[in-house]
């Protein structure tokens, strides 16, 4: 579908369901679910379920089930990516793509945005009093093939911009916060930020809807894009990173538990597993959504009912248009 076309014409809106399989789901992986699938149903979009299996030492069986299982329970359908479990290992994992990510890794590295770094975990603590690297190694020119050497991507100072729905643009000081963050791991492996970039890219996703705990990656994968655009060997990479340019991000807020704290992946009482074992249903996730967008209350009384609550409000008029 999406990662197969050269056609530069998207749908009105397009987004993904990508959760990471490395604990059971909670009531804020759901919530997120919930608002993505209600905006890009009742602007008639698409939507795609990914689930970011990449660093496979975090991946278990049991949590691949479970994201089938939640998005049973909150009623949830999709328009393209895996049917099941099975047919996620077979034809949907990244585990699959790994010569893609390291292509776009190859692209950086070409173009002189990449630099080798030996340094450790403690090293980085011991020069840095907010653990942000410093930068230690991007003047030393370090073989790319240097035992044990991560790759880092060269971060100007400066805000990165991009479109945040509801907003004409929100910009962030990355260098600050991330410093030269890694895009490749010393084991080898494509670090997150580039296998979420590019199965974005690939897909052509115009909205990726996640929590404001992920501000600073969407302000790395926006600048990863504009060193992909920037580069004129690729040119199919080069105008899917355009595009990718152009997408809207909406950051809502995070769920907390009891204590005011961000909630974990567990088996605990905030999984999603316990309450469906529980006998619970889906109405206070849809409560929450209805909150957020301002619905009436009575907006949650099902899936049904929420959706025609957004289609007759002028909920995507708010999120969508300012800016545009």
């Amino acid at each position: 579908m999406g990662a197969g076309s050269n056609n530069q014409e998207v749908p009105v809106l397009k987004s993904r369901i990508a959760p990471t399989p490395s604990g059971y789901l909670h009531r804020g992986n759901a919530f997120s679910f919930v608002l993505t699938w209600l905006l890009v149903r009742s602007a008639g979009g698409e939507l795609l379920l990914r689930i970011d299996d990449a660093d496979s030492a975090r991946v278990r069986p049991e949590y691949i089930q479970d994201v089938f299982r939640c998005l049973d329970w909150l009623g949830l359908d999709w328009d393209e990516g895996p049917e099941s479990p099975a047919d996620f290992t077979k034809s949907h994992s990244q585990q699959h793509r790994f010569d893609h990510y390291n292509t776009l890794l190859e692209v950086l590295k070409d173009n002189g945005y990449l630099y080798a770094c030996d340094c450790s975990r403690s090293q980085v603590r011991m020069h840095s009093k907010n653990g942000i690297y410093q930068g230690s190694c991007r003047e030393l020119e370090l073989s790319f093939n240097t035992k044990g050497a991560a790759w880092r991507i060269k971060v100007p100072e400066g805000n990165i911009c991009f479109q945040e729905a509801g907003q004409e643009e929100r910009c962030l000081p990355l260098s600050q916060e991330m410093g030269d963050f890694v895009v490749r791991r010393r084991e080898g492996l494509a670090a997150y930020q580039i296998a979420s970039l590019a199965d974005d890219i690939d897909h052509r996703i115009s909205l990726i809807v996640r929590g404001k705990d992920l501000l600073y990656s969407s302000a790395a994968q926006v600048f990863i894009a504009s060193c992909l655009a920037n580069q004129t060997k690729h040119i199919e990479l080069q105008q899917k990173a355009i595009l990718f340019q152009k997408a809207s991000f909406l950051h809502h807020p995070l769920l907390l538990n009891e204590k005011g704290e961000k909630l974990a992946k567990s088996a605990g009482s905030t999984s999603i597993k316990s309450l469906r074992e529980a006998g619970g249903n889906p109405l206070p996730i849809y409560a929450l959504v209805a909150e957020f967008l301002s619905l009436p209350a009575d907006a949650a009384a099902s899936l049904d009912s929420l959706l025609k609550a957004v289609r007759q409000t002028k909920v995507l008029e708010t999120l969508f248009m300012t800016g545009s």
